[in-house]
């Protein structure tokens, strides 16, 4: 699925007129999306839906379950190996849906919408993670985790519920599904779309209006307030599928970076907002594609040698090891690839989305009450 949003991101993505920033310093960050999103939900849940006919275990997300506090401190141990040329740890930006599918009221309720369970009230009744949310917030804490916003939803909740309105055999997977407590199985049922995006209508309705998809943000964004205590400053649209309407309505949510997806070497820009808009230029997607760890470090080398971040997009499955240990490779992926480019490139800075866009708009950035000067040129000057 990731490979397949890859290709799509690429075709669809255009050259910007807004001037590219580039740097005078190697700077490397990690984007990492559908934290908080439940899947299946564990060895229980995987054999109920294999009972209800699902033939699981064909394609990785088939897999994909929830992060455990274990997985979290695994990660949050490799990342304190590492430092950059100031003492700073790596850190992950960890895009969080907000909001699950509330299992038990969905059987219960004949309602249009379709009930939500905020991500601060905690998991739907049957998924079980404790010290989850303390994990959550230790690695926050230590400056390892950088909370960001995925969405209220991954799936489009109106292409959900035109498929629950017509019956048939969509509307049969769902509940077998739901009875499992799993929300979806992506590569199943791609007509699920994303969450501002229709995939079954027209192209040009495909996109929610502006009005549909400030409600959702601002959920989203007030949930995101909730569990941490502050509101978020960088968002990714689940599947990567933003238009100018999720540009205005994050921008009045308070939103100032926006990621977007993958397209080697391109170099982030400020859009006349002031919004901060980046791409993932490495791939470390091991429970997807194998993945060498010469190829990431190459593509960081070619970042650096044109002054682009190298941003990695490396999604929550990675770390995963309820159903499959995918978290242990990647682990050790991760662990190889700090320690060539900690090696290679001294002078090199671990940052975060804040910190990007810091760096972008004033030159510099503060760790540990130290200021961090990076250069900052465009093609009008430099900043």
């Amino acid at each position: 699925m990731i490979t397949r949003l890859r290709r799509m991101w690429e075709r669809a993505t255009t050259r910007s007129t807004q001037p590219a920033l580039r740097f005078d310093r190697p700077l490397l960050l990690f984007q990492s999306d559908d934290w908080g999103r439940v899947g299946v939900r564990d060895r229980e849940g995987w054999e109920q839906l294999r009972a209800a006919g699902l033939a699981l275990g064909e394609a990785p997300y088939d897999f994909y379950s929830l992060e455990t506090a274990s997985d979290l401190d695994r990660l949050r141990a490799v990342l304190k190996k590492h430092a950059d040329s100031s003492g700073r740890h790596p850190s992950i930006v960890m895009n969080f849906i907000t909001a699950n599918v509330d299992f038990d009221r969905c059987a219960a309720s004949a309602a249009k919408e379709i009930p939500l369970l905020p991500l601060s009230r905690g998991l739907p009744d049957r998924w079980q993670r404790p010290h989850l949310f303390e994990a959550y917030r230790q690695g926050t804490e230590e400056g390892l985790f950088y909370p960001a916003l995925h969405g209220l939803t991954h799936f489009c909740a109106r292409a959900l519920a035109r498929a629950l309105a017509a019956g048939g055999e969509r509307s049969q997977l769902v509940h077998d599904l739901w009875r499992a407590q799993t929300p979806y199985i992506y590569p199943r049922m791609a007509w699920i779309g994303y969450e501002y995006w229709d995939p079954e209508l027209d192209p040009q309705y495909r996109f929610l209006s502006l009005n549909d998809q400030r409600s959702a943000i601002h959920q989203a964004a007030q949930i995101f307030q909730e569990l941490f205590a502050a509101p978020p400053l960088s968002a990714c649209a689940p599947g990567y599928r933003a238009n100018e309407d999720t540009h205005t309505a994050w921008f009045e949510a308070g939103i100032r970076v926006a990621q977007n997806g993958p397209a080697e070497c391109k170099p982030p820009f400020l859009d006349a907002r002031g919004m901060l808009h980046t791409f993932r230029t490495l791939e470390m997607e091991p429970a997807i594609v194998a993945c060498d760890v010469n190829k990431p470090v190459q593509q960081a080398e070619r970042c650096f040698q044109r002054g682009v971040p190298a941003i990695v997009s490396v999604h929550a499955i990675n770390f995963h090891s309820t159903i499959c240990d995918f978290r242990t490779p990647t682990l050790a992926l991760l662990d190889e690839f700090l320690m060539i480019i900690e090696k290679r490139w001294p002078n090199l800075c671990y940052v975060n989305d804040a910190d990007l866009f810091h760096i972008a708009t004033e030159g510099s950035y503060i760790f540990h009450g130290d200021r961090i000067r990076v250069g900052v040129t465009t093609a009008e000057g430099g900043v």
